[in-house]
């Protein structure tokens, strides 16, 4: 075990992002529902910065739900087609899943913005927090989101991580801040005390305590 909880977490990402803000313009944190919000929320008041959700959805093979083929955010779908391949996954697979995840994700929008439009990434930095990082499906489609979004360039900030994982610059991520990378890793749970699921509620709770 590393960290106490999520909010422990988030205190000690902020810890080491804060440094780094000077090079970011005007930063926007993004939490990754539901897990990276409450890790999000002490880093964007960490920054002085406004917190909002950036939604995605992994798209876990058909026999093994942990692991991901693929993400899915808003108007952007990420494959493993090498994964998808080895793995055997059918069209219909992929189809039936892919329909699955698109409808969490729209009860997600509803559920967290609450008819709220999502903050302009326009022209600065966006900040992609998650509570870990395991395969980085999920990050690398919350990266494409940002940057469809207009993000004039995108950190992505996690507590832990597989010791050998590293984004494309360019093409997931331009920075990399993440507190520890430990040996034997083999889930984000392993390295929580506490590794509760966060509810829906807390999302929102935590959003509207975003600064103006």
């Amino acid at each position: 075990m590393i960290f106490e909880d999520r909010a422990d977490a988030g205190r000690r990402l902020a810890a080491d992002c804060l440094p780094r803000r000077d090079g970011w313009h005007s930063p926007i944190v993004l939490g990754v529902p539901r897990g990276g919000v409450p890790v999000a929320h002490p880093v964007a008041q960490s920054l002085g910065a406004r917190l909002d959700v950036i939604l995605v959805r992994k798209l876990g093979l058909p026999r093994n739900e942990e692991v991901a083929m693929g993400a899915i955010g808003e108007g952007v779908r990420v494959l493993d087609d090498g994964m998808i391949r080895a793995m055997g996954v059918t069209a219909d697979d992929l189809e039936r899943i892919e329909a699955r995840e698109q409808r969490e994700l729209e009860r997600r929008v509803r559920t967290y913005r609450q008819g709220r439009a999502p903050l302009s990434l326009a022209g600065r930095t966006a900040v992609i927090v998650d509570d870990g990082l395991a395969t980085g499906a999920t990050a690398r489609a919350a990266c494409a989101v940002a940057r469809a979004e207009g993000a004039a360039s995108v950190v992505l900030a996690v507590p832990v991580a597989p010791p050998d994982w590293e984004p494309q610059p360019g093409v997931d991520a331009d920075e990399f801040v993440c507190v520890a990378r430990p040996r034997g890793f083999f889930a984000i749970g392993q390295w929580y005390h506490d590794f509760t699921q966060t509810t829906d509620d807390e999302v929102r709770r935590l959003l509207t305590e975003s600064p103006d």
